[in-house]
């Protein structure tokens, strides 16, 4: 399987640098994996809907040129479904199955997705109705993909 994550920003925290690193490792013994970073928009102080939009907009069209066409395109959104790890681990198997061997995961950035990004994918993703870091998303994407792929193949999940 090949999982891309595209994600806006870069991450400053070494932390999270070594997290990151260190799931991105494990998983590739079950996967190709890899992360796109674009940048990220200057937010003005104070900044109106129609500013938020236009920067949320900018950064959906360096992340839309790197989507692959036939990738099977999965949004983080707050609105999104949730799953259970279990049941993550179920639905990427099942796109295994199906032939969806190519999966891209969108992380926007400070203000989120644009709303058209969030419409164009296969599946809008909430791991919680919490607002996380968009840095310290990645890493708990990254854990749970991992911990999926554990699921699937009936392996023990080391803490």
């Amino acid at each position: 399987m090949q999982i891309k994550i595209l994600t806006v920003g870069k991450i400053k925290e070494k932390y999270l640098t070594a997290g990151i690193n260190e799931y991105r490792k494990r998983l590739s013994a079950y996967a190709k994996v890899e992360v796109l970073e674009v940048k990220d928009e200057k937010t003005p102080d104070h900044a109106s809907a129609a500013e938020e939009d236009i920067v949320r907009e900018n950064e959906a069209t360096r992340l839309a040129a790197l989507i692959a066409p036939q990738t099977y395109l999965v949004a983080l959104a707050i609105k999104g479904k949730s799953f259970s790890s279990p049941e993550l681990a179920a639905h990427i198997a099942a796109q295994a199955l199906a032939g969806k061997s190519h999966l891209t995961f969108l992380i926007g950035g400070s203000l989120g997705l644009a709303p058209r990004l969030i419409q164009q994918a296969d599946l809008q993703l909430s791991f919680s109705s919490l607002t996380f870091p968009h840095q310290l998303f990645r890493l708990l994407l990254l854990e749970q993909l991992y911990r999926a792929f554990k699921i699937n193949r009936g392996e023990p999940y080391h803490k």
